[in-house]
């Protein structure tokens, strides 16, 4: 039936979103070696106006356990430095003038099981998004049968969203296993 269909790809389409926002969120938390994503969401004063850090300076690792920002322009970099300590990142760059750098410190054991529980918040929320989605995927095909689908068509279409929920319940699963080894290996 194609409004079954319709209502499946729309699920998957939602669910693959779920996915990515994940794997977007997971990237902020940080496993003891450097990236320019650890960065994302600083707003630096530009002109007046608040800006990504990406759209004012370049950010780059050089080295797992260094991270660079270097303004596009010079006079920049005080700015930035305030921007990225005010954020509450944990992070104090060493400013030389023209450049930035930030140390990454390695995890202590304590602060990467703090780390894994922020993971499981993200799965857990990526978790709802996919549960969310099947139930308006379900909603949508039951309505279908006061259009004139037979039940058993509407049968089929719930129990082929309830594969489809489980195949990314176990993707996301497989991204929590990921980050968690990420995390937890030293």
């Amino acid at each position: 039936m194609d409004e079954i269909e319709f209502y499946l790809e729309a699920a998957k389409e939602t669910m693959e979103g779920a996915i990515k926002h994940l794997t977007i969120e997971l990237s902020k938390i940080r496993a003891g070696k450097a990236s320019p994503a650890m960065l994302e969401g600083v707003m630096v004063e530009y002109y007046g106006v608040p800006s990504p850090l990406q759209n004012v300076a370049s950010v780059t690792t050089p080295d797992a356990r260094t991270i660079t920002v270097k303004p596009f322009e010079k006079k920049m970099v005080n700015d930035i430095d305030r921007a990225i300590r005010n954020a509450n990142l944990g992070f104090s760059p060493a400013n030389d003038g023209e450049l930035l750098r930030i140390s990454i410190p390695p995890l202590t054991e304590e602060r990467r099981r703090d780390l894994v529980k922020r993971v499981k918040v993200e799965i857990e929320t990526a978790k709802v998004n996919i549960r969310n989605a099947r139930q308006d995927a379900n909603n949508s095909i039951k309505k279908l049968t006061k259009e004139g689908v037979s039940e058993d068509e509407v049968k089929q279409g719930e129990e082929r969203v309830q594969k489809l929920t489980d195949q990314y319940i176990v993707k996301i699963d497989q991204v929590f296993t990921a980050k968690e080894i990420d995390i937890m290996s030293v």
